[in-house]
């Protein structure tokens, strides 16, 4: 399979991105709508999302579900239907790229929900729409950064998609209608210089779910960063170079 590092561009096919649980399985259902990357996003499009091998803690899977039904709370929707199981090592399913904006412009974004704008905790944010998943999980092991899926995967998984149902998806408008990649880092910076980030007042059980998404994600990447994505990627050699890409993609929320 062809490994291609996701910040670097590439010749995407049918592009594919390992993302730890419970963040894959919360991509996939609909319930997370924004991806945050140290890097921009390298693809418009499909993004084939791949679960990684590790385990999740269930204390991490706890502050997740917690942070997702407090910014849902937000924009009045109390009932979401979180993922019953959160499995390893599969292709769980797809997600449509929009753009990708800076974090200071997404907080700063009026005309998404603000529980959206709360998604943002990282420097660049990838704008997901359209999740759809695998009725049944395909087994298959992962690469860093985004890579292609093998042709024969591929053809297989893309017959056994459906489309999900999210508790409140978003329509990410585009700055510019006649191009489909103007949704780009610096793309809403105009509107930004008029506009300043909305201060909610934020009650105590909203700024509790925030730290403990926060302090998930980072006590996540310090376990992490020395390791590789999945458990089968410690066999492979890594250059320095990937090293460090690595580190950067623990970093996510």
């Amino acid at each position: 399979m062809e490994n291609k590092n996701g910040g670097n561009g590439g010749n995407y096919r049918n592009p594919c991105l390992t993302m730890h649980q419970p963040w894959a399985s919360l991509l996939v259902y609909g319930i997370k709508r924004i991806e945050g990357r140290s890097w921009p996003a390298p693809i418009r499009g499909r993004l084939w999302i791949h679960a990684a091998s590790k385990v999740p803690d269930p204390d991490t899977i706890k502050a997740m579900e917690e942070f997702y039904r407090e910014i849902y709370a937000v924009n009045g929707v109390t009932e979401i239907k979180l993922p019953e199981h959160y499995p390893i090592s599969r292709l769980l399913g797809c997600v449509e790229v929009v753009g990708c904006v800076t974090r200071k412009e997404l907080v700063c974004w009026e005309e998404i929900p603000e529980g959206a704008r709360l998604e943002g905790q990282t420097d660049y944010c990838w704008l997901c729409e359209q999740p759809q998943k695998l009725i049944v999980p395909f087994e298959m092991r992962g690469y860093q950064g985004v890579y292609n899926l093998e042709k024969k995967i591929y053809e297989a998984a893309v017959r056994g998609l459906s489309p999900v149902k999210a508790p409140l998806p978003v329509k990410f408008p585009l700055p510019d209608l006649r191009d489909p990649f103007s949704l780009k880092p610096g793309s809403l910076a105009s509107d930004m210089n008029a506009s300043r980030p909305s201060e909610m007042e934020k009650p105590p059980s909203l700024n509790a779910a925030i730290a403990g998404a926060r302090a998930a994600a980072t006590q996540f990447s310090k376990k992490n960063a020395t390791q590789s994505i999945t458990q089968e990627e410690e066999d492979k050699p890594v250059s320095a170079r990937t090293r460090k890409k690595h580190k950067q993609e623990a970093q996510v929320l």
